[in-house]
């Protein structure tokens, strides 16, 4: 039986450790946990006021949330990305004056020319395309992983900030109070949309900020991440950590796994893949999230045996047929179509494809002794 993921944040918590490092799949619960370990750690309360000095600051798929898109649709031109008003926000850039920050953090890991624009209440911000001279390209509608990296860009000056205040052991001699009853610092995620590069770039950044904290002020620092390379890169440039893997397991619990190495050594990335969609299998418990795990499978595969295209491995009869299923299922991101039970088809599919792969790419197979 595993626990709930209040007993897990539980868990992170008394362990009092500066950073705890924790690798999960996606659709296992790191978003709910960043929630739950908010909720243990600073719970919302009817007496709370404009006083009130938070005691975790976080970044998961909520933070972005806060920001959405104004497209303009009757002239097509004033595209705005509206800011909703929140602490997170006000405190980067009414309070901090962080803006300036902000754009020359974004630009680094996009591009010197691709410029943010705040209004001066601060409640949305546009984009253009700045060309060395008076010419402009207008008003543009960013991509999702350019809107990522702007998002948390803002948490990462926020972040800078709150490290070299809180590096001030004198609490009279801080520019700002607001950060004084801070613990915790949780991260869950930054890497949606990131090519490799800046993946690895934005890992060495977030790793170079939690050394620059001083062991004395106190600030403690939980990171979730779904990607290996990520994970891999924060483990090699952090010490003194303690690293864990997150797994939902069939009861509706969860397990949180203490590891000793990076993911290549300490969980076998592409083996526990396959594990899992065996189990679900044996089970009958497959959900459309297996299907991104079978995908990623199919992936780590086709990259280790030198493939150009991870679907080239699929059966060659159905190749186009099964190719456009998973893309589908794996990448599927309206709501009306997010259920969770996949149809008898679509799990019969994953067994297939999990068997094809087993028999046809030299898998391992442990042998069962004779009776």
């Amino acid at each position: 039986m595993g626990q709930t993921l209040p007993e897990i944040a539980e868990k992170l918590r008394d362990a009092s450790k500066k950073v705890q490092l924790i690798y999960a799949f996606n659709a296992s619960g790191k978003t709910r946990l960043s929630r739950e370990f908010r909720k243990l750690i600073d719970p919302k309360t009817e007496e709370r006021d404009d006083e009130h000095r938070p005691k975790m600051l976080y970044y998961n798929a909520f933070t972005e949330d806060l920001f959405y898109w104004d497209n303009d649709l009757e002239g097509d031109i004033e595209r705005k990305l509206k800011i909703q008003p929140n602490a997170y926000t006000k405190s980067a850039f009414e309070d901090l004056g962080l803006d300036g920050n902000v754009i020359a953090t974004f630009q680094r890991y996009t591009q010197p020319n691709l410029t943010p624009r705040f209004s001066a209440d601060f409640s949305e911000v546009t984009f253009s395309l700045e060309r060395g001279t008076d010419m402009s390209s207008g008003n543009l509608k960013i991509s999702k992983g350019e809107e990522s990296n702007f998002i948390w860009s803002i948490f990462y000056c926020l972040l800078d900030q709150v490290i070299s205040t809180r590096n001030i052991t004198e609490v009279d001699d801080r520019e700002t109070a607001q950060f004084n009853d801070l613990e915790y610092i949780f991260i869950d995620d930054p890497v949606s949309s990131l090519d490799e590069n800046h993946l690895i770039q934005l890992a060495v950044d977030v790793a170079d900020l939690i050394k620059r904290s001083d062991t004395t002020n106190g600030l403690k620092f939980i990171i979730t991440t779904h990607s290996p390379l990520f994970f891999n890169v924060l483990f090699n440039e952090l010490k003194n950590k303690t690293c864990y893997m997150l797994k939902r397991l069939e009861d509706g619990g969860f397990e949180l796994e203490a590891k000793k190495g990076d993911s290549n050594h300490s969980f076998s990335y592409h083996l526990y893949l396959k594990q899992t969609l065996e189990q679900a299998i044996a089970a009958d418990k497959i959900e459309r999230y297996h299907f991104t795990l079978l995908r990623n499978l199919y992936e780590k595969t086709s990259s280790f045996l030198g493939y150009p295209r991870w679907s080239e491995l699929l059966p060659s009869d159905q190749q186009l047929y099964l190719n456009r299923i998973i893309q589908f299922t794996s990448h599927n991101t309206l709501s009306s179509e997010a259920i969770a039970e996949p149809s008898p088809e679509e799990k019969q599919t994953v067994k297939l494809l999990l068997d094809h792969l087993r028999n046809n790419y030299s898998y391992w197979q442990k042998e069962t002794p004779n009776a």
